[in-house]
């Protein structure tokens, strides 16, 4: 991934939009650069969005017909007790059109992330992992962060590559285990933080078998929210009960350390 921050769906989505700034926008042309699979992706829906704004070009073109502007249904609103539906409804279908051809990323986003199987698959379980083992208070961990050395070292050697603890001291969270997870046949891992008020946070890691990237993936079931990512072969979840802006500079510092652990380069620096 390019640049300072890992690029994530927000940032494709602008892509494809043409809504970035331009040091933005090389940088995601860099990346998808070594992304063939992903840029070919993108390149279809860039086009598929052209289409579809030179089809609708000339309803955008069209003045809103008086009586559908929402002041004027407003006003008889007022003048009358009886609201009628249909022509709210034909001024929502105005609006629509507006959205599809300005926001047209938000859907091209939703049906390439459907495609991540993997990646959906790991969220989904790195989700229920969180719900049980953040509620339990006598043994939420099976070995506690005092031996985060033999933690890391059996994580590692089970999930058969190497991880870390990130430290999340400066994010607020401080490390008070792990536990290993069955994952389908093969292993998992499963780090769990914990800060001043008692909230707690996990990070899930499995092998997922191949080298693919992928960015950020978000998503939030029954109040847990989970940015999830493939990198160098694991799959990484981080989830907790926090919103998706609280979430995401979290989800960035653990990308980076990871990072800087697997780049000798950037750790020096």
């Amino acid at each position: 991934m390019t640049g300072e921050r890992p690029i994530g769906e927000d940032d494709l989505q602008a892509f494809v939009d043409g809504r970035l700034p331009s040091a933005r926008f090389e940088a995601i042309k860099l990346y998808l650069a070594d992304q063939p699979a992903l840029a070919e992706q993108v390149s279809r829906e860039i086009e598929q969005r052209d289409a579809l704004r030179a089809r609708l070009a000339f309803k955008a073109q069209e003045p809103v017909p008086s009586r559908l502007r929402v002041a004027n249904i407003l006003a008889s609103r007022r003048r009358s007790s009886i609201f009628r539906p249909a022509a709210i409804a034909a001024a929502v279908a105005w609006l629509a059109i507006g959205g599809v051809l300005g926001g047209f990323g938000g859907v091209w986003w939703a049906s390439r992330s459907r495609g991540q199987d993997e990646i959906a698959d790991a969220a989904g379980s790195a989700i229920a992992a969180h719900r049980i083992y953040v509620s339990e208070r006598l043994h939420p961990v099976e070995v506690p962060a005092d031996q985060e050395a033999h933690l890391v070292q059996w994580l590692s050697r089970r999930v058969g590559k190497p991880l870390f603890a990130p430290n999340l001291n400066a994010q607020g969270y401080r490390l008070i285990g792990g536990r290993l997870l069955p994952a389908g046949n093969e292993p998992a891992a499963l780090f769990m933080y914990e800060d001043a008020g008692g909230g707690r946070l996990t990070l899930y890691a499995r092998s997922d078998g191949g080298e693919e990237r992928t960015a950020f993936r978000f998503e939030t079931q029954e109040g847990v929210s989970a940015f999830s990512w493939i990198e160098k072969g694991l799959s990484y979840v981080v989830s907790a009960r926090v919103d998706r802006a609280q979430l995401l500079p979290i989800a960035e510092t653990i990308y980076k350390q990871f990072e800087a652990t697997s780049d000798p380069a950037k750790s020096r620096s």
